[in-house]
């Protein structure tokens, strides 16, 4: 597996050099007849998955990005993390722009060597259909963080000229349009099931997951496009009868490194002892291995967070682990730390060396916008109570709880739907949902701070699209509340 891995990398590092000098080459009055570059590069399935590793590690790669970076970057501004107070500058997301480009930019010369079949007929149509799922999945996935993040944005595809074309903010919804398109490749070409050394790839059913809340959001603000409400339902309800995912039953076990390659992981961000990311120490106080600090919980929502299992899985309130006898009730006036990222050993944390993984999706995430949707369409069915019960029961370990209580038929179709989008707090804390949920529900200034409300403005619900591009590309506008350069 390493040596495969190290192979993978050096065809990444190689495209990656052929792209910077082909760059700086535009001016040459020379031909070489025997250059590589991005178009005649891609000539077997293992150059195009290069692409498709290049593109993950933009996010994910040692102090990359979603490792850690991603978290001061934005979702701060919710009402979880601690640290954010709406005062959004105007050039604040700037690396989450950047990221998701540039792994757009590593997949769409692969999808265009896949349209003009440079595989060519040695390789099976079945394996070039699974190639360009993947790359099709990446692509959507990259754009559909872009869209919810900065609104309307610049639509570059395989066949877009970079260089010569004008390039331009797209509309919201055709940028959304090309996300589903691209989606439903994948759905129908991706394998349900990948074999062991391939399990970290995504499946038909991530497909299903992500096209999910794709069309939630479209539901939701600021398309308000209702009509996907039950798009949204029938694609979560494929993933829930498909049978491939569950629940783990023990809530203090859904982090549990046995576990992150199912059956509740549908997809994530891997760690391995060949190539660790990076130190736990981010999680961690001071008075455990060394902590920094990093990122802890917001007070005001930590202390809202019912008294029950889930609680003491996910929030770090006490040391566990080094003896210290310490309680995390209080930390600079503030709220808890976050277990989610701290089940490898106290071994390992000493060392600062963790192997665990960071879900994208998750089943528990299927299954609330399952309820979310079918609530949306048919009121709160049994269905969707079903659904979302699930969860909560395993949350408060089958214990009534009248600070998490059962969902029921007999609630109002409001009421149902602000209580499934408080059990994604809940449930899904710290996986880069929460500001998602925040925008498409037109809430942050309901949940926000009142410390900060001074801060809010409806303009935060999109972030500034970055001053660098602003200066390069002139016809580029900025959001409102912004300035340019």
């Amino acid at each position: 597996m390493k040596n495969r891995i190290s192979k993978i990398k050096s065809l990444v590092m190689l495209s990656g050099l052929l792209l910077l000098f082909l760059a700086g080459c535009d001016k040459l009055n020379e031909s070489p007849t025997d250059f590589v570059g991005p178009d005649n590069f891609f000539k077997t399935p293992a150059q195009v998955e290069s692409a498709f590793v290049s593109a993950m590690q933009r996010q994910w790669g040692g102090w990359q990005f979603y490792d850690w970076m991603g978290y001061p970057e934005w979702p701060a501004q919710d009402d979880q993390l601690y640290g954010g107070d709406l005062a959004i500058g105007d050039n604040d997301a700037a690396g989450s722009w950047q990221k998701h480009y540039q792994a757009i930019a590593d997949v769409n010369p692969a999808i265009k060597a896949l349209v003009e079949d440079q595989l060519g007929p040695g390789t099976p149509q079945e394996t070039k259909d699974q190639l360009m799922a993947e790359a099709k999945f990446l692509r959507a996935f990259n754009y559909f963080w872009l869209v919810r993040l900065y609104g309307e944005i610049p639509l570059i595809l395989e066949d877009t000229d970079v260089i010569k074309g004008e390039i331009v903010r797209s509309p919201i919804a055709d940028v959304y349009n090309q996300i589903v398109a691209d989606m439903l490749f994948a759905v129908a070409h991706l394998p349900e099931v990948w074999d062991a050394g391939n399990n970290a790839r995504p499946t038909a059913d991530v497909a299903r997951g992500i096209l999910s809340k794709v069309y939630i959001t479209m539901a939701t603000a600021p398309l308000n496009a209702t009509a996907n409400y039950a798009k949204a339902r029938d694609m979560a309800k494929q993933v829930m009868d498909g049978g491939r995912y569950s629940l783990v039953p023990a809530v203090e076990d859904v982090f549990n490194m046995d576990y992150e390659f199912g059956p509740e992981f549908m997809w994530a961000w891997h760690n391995s002892e060949e190539e660790y990311v990076i130190e736990p120490q981010i999680w961690l106080p001071g008075e455990m291995a060394g902590g920094w600090g990093d990122v802890t919980a917001e007070k005001i929502w930590g202390e809202a967070f019912p008294e029950e299992p889930r609680k003491h899985a996910y929030l770090l309130l006490e040391d566990h682990w080094f003896g210290t006898g310490t309680t995390y009730l209080d930390w600079w006036k503030s709220a808890p730390y976050i277990r989610k990222y701290l089940y490898d050993t106290p071994e390992n944390m000493e060392k600062n060396v963790s192997y665990q993984a960071q879900p994208i999706l998750r089943y528990a995430d299927v299954l609330l916008l399952f309820a979310e949707a079918e609530n949306m369409v048919n009121g709160p069915t049994q269905a969707a109570c079903d659904a979302v019960n699930q969860i909560v029961n395993r949350a408060t370990g089958g214990v009534p709880n009248p600070a998490d209580p059962l969902f029921t038929t007999a609630m109002s179709k409001g009421a149902f739907d602000d209580a499934v989008i408080n059990q994604r707090s809940l449930e899904l804390c710290f996986e880069y949902d929460r500001w998602f949920d925040i925008c498409r529900k037109r809430i942050l200034d309901k949940v926000t701070d009142p410390d900060y409300m001074p801060n809010y403005s409806v303009d935060d619900y999109l972030m500034p699209i970055p001053q660098k591009d602003l200066r390069l590309n002139k016809s580029l506008t900025q959001n409102p509340g912004y300035t340019r350069p």
